[in-house]
């Protein structure tokens, strides 16, 4: 598929799509959110994908939504939204969809759904749904430099698109009251401090960091162990306690021992080579 406002590119069983509006620091627009989940669906469904790096082109991750879709939203009903979304998610599943609550499958909230890693490699600011989208990656590493802010309370809205729920998970409720009362720009330390990244990395060897992370899960990591531990993960902060937790991984344990990957995660160890692990 061609695409307008992203660039995507296969490379070394990494998938990375790039926002591509450098002039409007890769504002979010509707046909950015088509493409995305075009371009996601995309790398779910091919198996020479191992990861997925999400990144802006510019100096720029995503400053938010663009005003022509806030301004098109200001004239839609919830009930025309809802509608908007469904359509979208209907035109355009995930190949392999993990077995997910239906909650991580609107619009914005469809990244823990997708059966592999997500990495938001964050080059510079994210803002608005631009920091959203970046929690609902599985990681999000940092350029030194980089701002965050949510923004809404300084534009007369509100907590949207479930970040009061996934916010609080990330970097602790004190520090989510303050990151969304006080919509406050932070730097890259200060959400490294808070836990709001994974890590930062020099802004001059930023993307060459975040791809060799990004290689390792790819290429030395089983892609069933990585899809199964995705879904326990999510799975659990949405409905399981500790002992439905337990359970589960009992369970997906003995499935595990019988896997390909398994055979091969002991087999390449032992023989001490590099695995060739088949996602089965």
């Amino acid at each position: 598929m061609a695409y307008d406002e992203i660039l995507y590119d296969v490379s070394d069983k990494v998938a990375t799509i790039t926002l591509n509006r450098p002039d409007r620091l890769n504002a979010w627009t509707s046909v950015m959110e088509r493409e995305v989940r075009h371009a996601m669906a995309e790398a779910a469904g091919d198996a020479s994908v191992g990861a997925i790096i999400l990144t802006g082109a510019g100096r720029g991750f995503c400053a938010g939504a663009d005003m022509s879709l806030l301004s098109s939203v200001d004239n839609q009903s919830p009930e025309e939204r809802a509608a908007a979304a469904k359509r979208m998610a209907d035109e355009t599943p995930i190949p392999g969809r993990l077995s997910l609550s239906d909650d991580f499958s609107t619009r914005y909230t469809y990244f823990p759904s997708v059966p592999k890693p997500i990495i938001a490699a964050i080059n510079g600011p994210a803002a608005g749904l631009g920091l959203i989208m970046s929690l609902y990656a599985d990681m999000r590493f940092a350029a030194e430099g980089a701002v965050f802010t949510t923004a809404f309370s300084r534009r007369g809205l509100i907590a949207e698109h479930g970040i009061d729920w996934i916010l609080p998970r990330i970097v602790g409720f004190p520090n989510a009251l303050d990151l969304l009362l006080s919509a406050r720009k932070i730097d890259s330390d200060a959400a490294l401090s808070m836990g709001l990244v994974n890590d930062v990395f020099p802004a001059d060897a930023f993307m060459g960091d975040v791809l060799n992370y990004a290689k390792e899960l790819a290429n030395k990591v089983s892609p069933r162990s990585m899809r199964v531990m995705k879904e326990q993960l999510y799975g659990t902060q949405m409905s399981r306690d500790l002992g439905a937790a337990v359970t589960n991984g009992n369970a997906e344990m003995l499935e595990s021992f019988a896997s390909e990957d398994f055979k091969e995660g002991v087999a390449h160890f032992v023989e001490q080579r590099a695995p060739a692990f088949t996602g089965r």
